[in-house]
């Protein structure tokens, strides 16, 4: 639950260039945020959250969707689409679940794959920094990162139960300790300041809104959606607790928003409910929602810490890369499991899959492919995650339903006509 939000603003600040208060200012955010949402999911006020085990975190797709926007269009347009996808979701939510067919696994898999790989690449960026910068694939870093990596092998080799999960923090703090001792920290950063750092409102300045620039971040929450409803259910089997879909799984979709809504204003991207809960429930046996309101808490007072959040802000890039990697790779697995259970022995589902894929992963493996478009349309093409989800989605939608439908009535009208 920590590492996710250290590794998200760090690669928030790093793509952005954000100065080193700003930094801190929305780490605090991020916990404070993440904490606001995990007690509405584990708490379940009025119609928001549904009563189970869940963390809130800076969510992966919409990160990268959120960076993409504000490259291109500023960061204040970036916070806006963020405030627009919110509200888009509570229009959206009485009619999403007539859309959940045009949403299967294969769709949602295909999506967390190119997810996972972009996220990869973007963790990578942070220990090497940017192609053609100056220190470029440091040595140093490129250490530092790698050993970070190795920690926490070791630490998830060694030990077990509780232990186990703590290895990617674990590694953090060891890939950290490893850069004090080698003098790769400047901690001038961590000291001085007041105790208690109140996020701030609108640290970009007032959000702007264009729905262009929005509708990949809006594309992805219908899916987010999809993705909602299998986690409500799994971690309901989990916990051994019977839910109703119909009412139970917007629950979770209205505690998303409400929480990315808020995130909106004070600058991070979308929040979401973290697919890791299902895993570590299940690993662990700790079933309990109010051990997810105390961990929600335990990230709110983190928050609110003014010395805590310096002293993460002072971690070198290097480690979190490293931390960032094994993190977001796990998604790219995901990923890959899901695609597991979509049927891909069938040459339609791997079709649909490949081509998915391709035109996803295009625009991530070459930068700058649709360059020479119109900004409006770069927006759009340029996004991996919106261009492998819809053409997924479309491709599922013309092969599963539309073909067959017409084949359906094809046949229909040979047999009466043979009558």
């Amino acid at each position: 639950m920590a590492a996710t939000p250290i590794s998200a603003i760090f690669l928030m600040s790093a793509t952005l260039g954000l100065s080193a208060g700003l930094t801190v200012d929305l780490l605090s955010a991020a916990f404070v945020l993440s904490g606001v949402g995990s007690l509405i999911q584990s708490l379940g006020p009025w119609k928001f959250g549904p009563r189970l085990p869940f963390v809130m975190l800076p969510g992966g797709a919409p990160l990268i969707l959120f960076l993409a926007i504000a490259e291109q269009h500023g960061v204040r347009i970036a916070t806006g689409a963020v405030v627009l996808t919110a509200v888009f979701s509570f229009v959206v939510l009485p009619v999403f679940s007539r859309l959940l067919a045009y949403f299967p696994a294969l769709v949602i898999g295909t999506m967390i794959v190119i997810v996972g790989v972009n996220l990869v690449k973007v963790g990578a960026v942070l220990v090497t920094g940017q192609p053609g910068s100056p220190g470029f694939a440091n040595p140093t870093n490129l250490g530092l990162g790698m050993a970070t990596i190795g920690f926490t092998v070791v630490f998830y080799l060694l030990f077990t139960g509780i232990l186990r999960q703590l290895a990617v923090m674990l590694g953090l703090f060891a890939g950290t300790a490893l850069a004090a001792a080698v003098g790769a920290i400047d901690g001038a950063g961590a000291t001085g300041g007041a105790l208690v750092n109140l996020p701030h409102l609108m640290p970009f300045g007032s959000p702007e809104f264009n729905l262009v620039a929005a509708l990949p971040l809006m594309l992805y929450s219908v899916a987010s959606m999809a993705e909602a409803t299998g986690q409500t259910v799994i971690n309901a089997e989990a916990v051994g607790k019977k839910i109703d879909k119909r009412t139970d799984v917007p629950k979770t979709v209205r505690g998303d928003a409400l929480t990315s809504l808020f995130g909106g204003f004070f600058g991070l991207p979308l929040m979401v409910t973290s697919g890791e809960n299902i895993g570590i429930v299940r690993v662990t046996g700790v079933r309990s929602r109010f051990v997810t309101a105390a961990a929600g808490v335990v990230l709110i007072v983190i928050g609110f810490l003014a010395p805590v959040t310096r002293a993460i802000s002072v971690i070198p890039t290097a480690v979190v890369g490293g931390t960032a990697m094994v993190v977001f790779a796990v998604i790219t697995v995901l990923g890959i499991q899901m695609l597991g259970r979509s049927d891909l022995d069938k040459h339609t589902s791997t079709f649909i899959c490949a081509v998915a894929l391709a035109l996803g992963l295009l625009p991530i493996l070459v930068p700058g492919v649709y360059g020479a478009f119109p900004p409006n349309v770069r927006i759009l093409l340029e996004s991996g995650v919106a261009v492998g989800t819809f053409t997924a989605a479309v491709l599922n939608i013309l092969f599963h339903h539309v073909r067959p439908g017409i084949a359906a009535r094809l046949t229909t009208t040979r047999a009466e006509g043979d009558r």
